[in-house]
């Protein structure tokens, strides 16, 4: 009994550390951490600085051979690159070239092609209204031939006659027009001399009557129209004598 209070009554010495102490005071281990990343801080530190000092020492300048070496490198760089670019410019010209040779063709076939439309429906209007002048001049012939005197001929007389009215009427409205070349002088273009008739009443060369009517479509001749065309009077014997006798 007396050894257990004695001990209980014992001071802790300093610098001892008792087990269940230790246990107890957590700070000090903290404490340790805390310097151990401490000093795995500055060592990492170091060892940048350490790394770019190393590499200034290795950032030394180039002595003029290479110098010169890497200024002709870049020269020649510059030379090929030029030649690329010299030889893309010329590529893009080409083909600005073929483009436009290549409009130019289509435009040229596009006018053509309309030009050839055009003529081919004018060629199809002209033999189309030439097989419809056939009946015109026959309306025309019976109209000026006949000359009914019954009150049935009359009536027939005008139903065809109102048909070639409406015939006539319809040619015009596509551009069919009927010449008049009476009192005009002949004009191979658009006339066809069938008769000479020599006259004193109008002057030579100059177109006396349409013996079948000629027509236009626009300013294009449809068909030529046959005329009878004044010519020179004849000389008779008498006056021929009469003029050799002055």
């Amino acid at each position: 009994m007396v050894e257990d209070t004695k001990n209980l009554d014992s001071p802790i010495e300093p610098g001892s550390t008792p087990e269940s102490t230790a246990d107890a005071a957590p700070g000090n281990t903290i404490e340790s951490n805390l310097g151990d990343d401490a000093a795995t801080t500055e060592v990492q530190v170091n060892e940048v600085f350490d790394t770019d000092e190393d590499s200034q020492e290795d950032d030394t300048p180039l002595d003029s051979a290479e110098l010169e070496l890497v200024v002709a490198a870049l020269q020649q760089e510059i030379t090929t690159l030029r030649q690329q670019l010299n030889t893309q410019s010329q590529q893009t010209e080409d083909f600005k070239g073929q483009y436009l040779r290549i409009v130019a063709d289509f435009e040229n076939f596009r006018k053509r092609t309309s030009k050839e439309k055009e003529e081919m429906e004018l060629r199809i209007k002209c033999n189309t209204v030439n097989e419809i002048l056939s009946a015109v001049d026959n309306f025309e012939r019976a109209r000026l031939q006949l000359k009914p005197t019954s009150e049935d001929g009359i009536s027939i007389h005008k139903s065809y006659q109102g048909v070639y009215k409406q015939l006539v009427e319809g040619l015009k409205k596509i551009g069919v027009s009927a010449m008049r070349p009476e009192g005009q002088e002949f004009d191979p273009n658009f006339h066809e001399a069938i008769f000479q008739e020599p006259t004193t009443e109008y002057p030579e060369g100059t177109v006396i009557e349409q013996v079948v009517r000629g027509y236009l479509l626009g300013d294009m001749v449809l068909r030529h129209a046959m005329v009878k065309v004044a010519a020179a009077p004849e000389v008779s014997s008498d006056d021929a004598a009469s003029d050799g006798e002055s």
